[in-house]
């Protein structure tokens, strides 16, 4: 099976129903706001989506922008923060050197092989002091010791995470960028199913998984299709975001 990302195009119109809406995207955006500096005025949300998180990213003088690379995604965010969202690659951002405190990558550094072009154009457009937020380990916090991670672990371990805490820290030190604390949060209605992860093997959701192999993807759904309980949810992931700090 060759490498597969989803079209996010066409996502966009069930998105938000299939990834825990509301309280999924509330506890996203209460976990990147408690390590935006304080004094901070300005916060990208990129990879934004549907704009659900980024709505939600809001304090007190804090300026939030959102940016994606599809048209459909922006057409849902525009209707939640109008005026604020741009079309971009998060390779290319349409901002000047050094002109924002904040740059938030919320489940996005997994789904691509240029996980450190990203960091390194956050580095660009950080001034000294802001911070980079994204998080990372998506994979390892989908593993909440249910029958289905049984299942998923051996691919799981053998993929390559673009995700990595250890990888994207050393892309961030590439560019002037200093860990710091960060924080986790619970991915509300992200608890799979067994009938469930077999739609999403399918469709592509793991693309680092499987190189080439679709034998590998036929035998994973056939096991995820003889678990018990099909349609009943496990527990919900808890996801760690990572924060960097730009040196001066």
């Amino acid at each position: 099976m060759a490498e597969t990302l989803l079209d996010y195009e066409t996502e966009a119109a069930h998105y938000d129903r299939t990834r825990g809406g509301v309280p999924r995207a509330g506890a996203a955006a209460e976990a990147v706001l408690s390590l935006v500096p304080p004094g901070a005025r300005t916060l990208l949300d990129l990879a934004c989506g549907t704009g659900l998180v980024t709505e939600r990213l809001t304090r007190p003088g804090l300026r939030v922008y959102g940016a994606d690379a599809a048209h459909a995604m922006l057409r849902v965010a525009g209707g939640r923060v109008p005026g604020r969202v741009v079309r971009a690659d998060a390779r290319r951002l349409p901002f000047p050197d050094a002109s924002l405190d904040a740059v938030g990558a919320v489940w996005l550094l997994h789904l691509v092989p240029f996980a450190a072009e990203i960091v390194a154009e956050a580095a660009r457009v950080l001034r000294p002091g802001g911070v980079l937020i994204a998080t990372v380990d998506k994979d390892a916090a989908h593993d909440v010791g249910s029958d289905i991670d049984t299942v998923l672990r051996p691919y799981r371990s053998a993929g390559a995470a673009t995700d990595r805490a250890a990888l994207i820290t050393r892309h961030a030190a590439a560019h002037g960028l200093a860990p710091a604390s960060g924080a986790h949060f619970t991915g509300h209605g992200q608890g799979g199913t067994p009938r469930d992860t077999v739609r999403k093997l399918r469709a592509g959701y793991f693309p680092s998984w499987f190189p080439g192999d679709a034998a590998a993807v036929d035998t994973l759904a056939t096991a995820l299709a003889a678990l018990p309980d099909q349609d009943r949810p496990r527990a919900d992931p808890r996801y760690r975001l990572a924060r960097f700090v730009r040196q001066g």
